[in-house]
């Protein structure tokens, strides 16, 4: 584990090294305005191209799912599906936010449940895990029991979920991958590779976009004055930082990683943001689901278990006993 781990921080190192030179480049040859497009524009290109070859196995796999399969593929993810909690919380706990895009596809085409993308959107915690293993200060034993936190909270509340919406007949849903390329004008008959492509080449476009102004946000807005809202205000502080979690950008995660190994907040006050963090999921979610009560119903819970049980970690003095 020992070997994997500095295998893992050299490589963490060798990329920061070469972002470090890029970085270098913008701001010598370019000035401000180079700071300020590679701040924006290229961290948007970095942090989307990635996601392309998720997304596309994804929605290649949904097309093969509509177009090629007799029935059994259906039968077999409705079998699985009392188990999606546990398999999204063990699958979001990777750090790749592509999952989290994955996994707002297969909810909108009715595949996996309520349940099963919000423990995804839970365990996910984009780019924590690295930022932590890069931190010689940080015990390999305090990150493994953060995480194994994070997936025991996304597992319960996404049971809970289920339990509940199976309880009261709501869960009682059939496939429907229809609807998604009815709503995105994929042009399926033209076979599955060109409208996988189609959907995966639209909704870059838009994650891009999207991507592009929020680094511009957060440019212009300063990690100084994102640490003065979330520094030393219990409850406040955590119920910021779950809602600042929620920003669709690995620059979120980046920040309150930071922040915390810092000293400007405390451990549960991170985890709350963490907790809410899904990535660009929660975009992807919004451009292509459109029922939006249940988008709004899935926020609502993110913002609300992330403070609660960012709390938690901070009131049995989490950090401390790990």
């Amino acid at each position: 584990m020992i070997f994997l781990n500095r295998i893992f921080i050299s490589v963490m190192h060798a990329s920061h090294e070469g972002h470090s030179r890029i970085s270098e480049f913008f701001k010598n040859n370019l000035g401000k305005f180079g700071e300020f497009f590679e701040e924006v524009f290229f961290h948007g290109i970095i942090d989307t191209l990635p996601l392309l070859p998720f997304l596309f196995l994804t929605y290649l796999l949904m097309e093969f799912i509509e177009h090629r399969s007799d029935g059994k593929t259906v039968r077999f993810l409705k079998r699985s599906g009392p188990y999606g909690p546990l398999l999204g919380g063990a699958v979001g706990i990777i750090p790749q936010c592509g999952f989290s895009s994955v996994a707002s596809n297969l909810y909108t085409a009715k595949i996996i449940s309520m349940g099963t993308i919000v423990a995804v959107f839970l365990s996910t915690s984009d780019e924590m895990l690295p930022l932590l293993i890069s931190n010689p200060d940080i015990k390999l034993s305090k990150i493994l029991f953060i995480l194994l936190y994070k997936l025991t909270v996304a597992i319960a509340v996404g049971f809970a979920i289920d339990f509940v919406l199976h309880v009261t007949k709501r869960d009682k849903k059939e496939i429907n991958i229809d609807e998604l390329c009815d709503n995105d004008n994929c042009h399926c008959e033209r076979g599955i590779f060109y409208s996988a492509l189609h959907h995966t080449l639209k909704i870059s476009v838009f994650i891009f976009i999207c991507t592009v102004l929020i680094n511009a946000a957060v440019y212009f807005i300063g990690d100084e004055n994102l640490v003065k809202i979330m520094y030393d205000k219990p409850f406040i502080s955590h119920l910021i930082a779950a809602v600042f979690g929620l920003i669709p950008n690995c620059a979120a995660s980046v920040a309150l990683t930071e922040f915390y190994t810092s000293g400007f907040i405390t451990l549960g006050t991170m985890l709350s943001g963490l907790f809410s963090g899904a990535g660009v999921g929660l975009l992807v979610l919004f451009k292509i689901n459109k029922h939006i009560k249940a988008n709004l119903l899935i926020v609502a819970i993110l913002i609300f278990v992330g403070t609660v049980a960012g709390l938690f970690a901070d009131a049995i003095c989490l950090d401390a006993l790990i």
